[in-house]
């Protein structure tokens, strides 16, 4: 890598953890699992890995609901299995950086019992909507008043503008990052803080879950001096710890102020990821997200654990095979979700086995997550090919049996394969130029590489120079459509703006 810090150019990996491998044959994936295969991240190319959570949690929204923010759940594993997973990960040279959740807690957690005070009431709920579908309020009979809740009932928000709140998440952070973590993901990190005075936001409402222009409920003055002291607590520890905030509900405009040189080191980018498969659409997902975050990292993501498998919501997998190359050319820190790497599709789950409690909360009418978050297949003929000695918490499709990592790498062609050598050969830097090319296509140049993607124009003839990697192996001179290369040289004569 380069001099640059390493998350400025780092590829996290997001592993789903109940859905990435079990080591115990109970259905669902846990620490020692996940420990069993970093080799084979070693080996993919990345350089982080990001848990989504772990702690202890009734399992209404599969961990984001949190009922002790500093143990591990025991379906899970225990202290020690994370212990015994940083140390190897570290080994390995691999970064291990871990969901937060505190905007809410579970209903279960003791505070909800002990410190009602750490939480947002009200006498009369206000027009807010939860996110899950419905009110963002519940009436507590035991306390005659609604306490408020943007996701599922079960988990209520936290009242930051308590200073008991902020001194229990001090306790909390510190905790983990003595254990050895190399850095924080903090969802829902634009909605902390809630207007004190609860007023109304204005009407008409957008529906949910597109990104409302909320004033009363998110991206609150009030966040800034918190997140410039969880950054003096992360700069505290040795080897640069990282704090990366959900901040997907804001424009990138919006996304700047939280990325100052003493508050969040990176934010959530989702531009790329809300464009369609279109040149257009593309090109100007990533010129505004280079112009709204300049100075700082733009990230970029394509696929994580709340929205539909990449060859799904493109043409298939050949387009998400393009795909990568586009996004593993981009200069600044990368996602990748775990499965992506195989090109694994949405699953058409029946209605009856699905868990998510988006689908339940909407009774049907939104399909839920639950579809890119079906366990990983590694090896076999069969479900649950590997995943598990017993029976996978979500089923698995019979037609993964060919998209095993097992199988792929033995195939030279495989998304695996691809994903390896993008990951081995991925430039570094933060050098971009766009190069002219036909409608329908991007191009630009990234120091001494060129990636051209085609996406629906005519054949697109590669420039001079050394065909690096393709997304198709019948690539050679020229790109079909649904396609992507990189091409090597050290005379570059770069067009367009950088």
């Amino acid at each position: 890598m380069s001099s640059r810090t390493w998350w400025q150019e780092a590829v996290f990996y997001e592993i789903y953890v109940r859905s990435f491998a079990d080591s115990d044959g109970d259905g669902v994936g846990d620490l020692a699992g996940i420990r069993e295969r970093l080799p084979y991240l070693k080996e993919l190319g990345v350089d982080a890995l990001w848990l989504t959570p772990f702690y202890p949690s009734p399992g209404v929204d599969h961990g984001y609901d949190v009922s002790d923010y500093v143990d591990v759940d025991p379906q899970l594993g225990s202290l020690a299995d994370f212990d015994a997973l940083v140390a190897d990960a570290h080994a390995l040279g691999l970064k291990v950086t871990v969901d937060i959740v505190p905007n809410h807690t579970s209903d279960r957690h003791p505070w909800f019992r002990d410190h009602p005070e750490y939480y947002v009431w009200a006498d009369e709920p206000n027009n807010w909507p939860s996110t899950f579908g419905g009110s963002a309020w519940t009436f507590d009979e035991a306390r005659g008043r609604y306490y408020l809740h943007l996701f599922a009932p079960e988990q209520p928000d936290l009242d930051w503008h308590n200073p008991a709140v902020q001194e229990e998440f001090e306790r909390i952070i510190r905790f983990w990052l003595d254990r050895g973590v190399d850095g924080f993901r903090i969802d829902v990190a634009y909605a902390l803080f809630k207007d004190p005075e609860l007023r109304d936001e204005e009407e008409p409402l957008p529906p949910m879950p597109a990104p409302p222009d909320w004033r009363r409920s998110i991206d609150l003055p009030e966040l800034h001096p918190l997140y410039r002291e969880w950054r003096r607590l992360a700069d505290e520890y040795d080897g640069g710890r990282v704090l990366v905030g959900e901040l997907t509900f804001l424009d990138p405009a919006r996304v700047v102020p939280y990325l100052r040189p003493d508050e969040l080191h990176l934010g959530f980018n989702f531009t790329i990821l809300l464009a369609e498969w279109d040149a257009e659409q593309l090109h100007a997902a990533i010129d505004s997200s280079r112009a709204a975050l300049a100075p700082a990292d733009p990230t970029w993501v394509l696929e994580n654990h709340d929205v539909t498998r990449l060859p799904t919501r493109y043409r298939g997998p050949r387009s998400a095979r393009a795909a990568a190359l586009l996004l593993l050319a981009l200069p600044g820190p990368v996602f990748l979700y775990a499965g992506q790497e195989l090109g694994l599709e949405e699953v058409h789950l029946p209605d009856d086995v699905r868990q998510d409690p988006v689908f339940f909360r909407t009774k049907g009418e939104r399909k839920g997550r639950d579809g890119c978050r079906v366990p990983l297949p590694w090896e076999g003929e069969a479900p649950p090919f590997g995943f598990t000695t017993g029976e996978p918490w979500l089923p698995m499709p019979e037609s993964w049996r060919t998209e095993t990592v097992d199988e792929q790498e033995r195939d030279p062609a495989s998304f695996l394969s691809l994903y390896r050598g993008a990951l081995a050969a991925r430039p570094r830097g933060d050098a971009f130029a766009w190069r002219e090319s036909p409608p329908g296509s991007l191009a630009f140049d990234r120091g001494e590489m060129i990636c051209v993607v085609n996406v629906d124009a005519p054949a697109v003839e590669l420039p001079q120079g050394e065909l690096v990697l393709a997304s198709e192996p019948t690539v050679t001179t020229s790109l079909p459509p649904d396609t992507a290369a990189w091409i090597q040289t050290t005379k570059l004569r770069p067009k367009g703006t950088t």
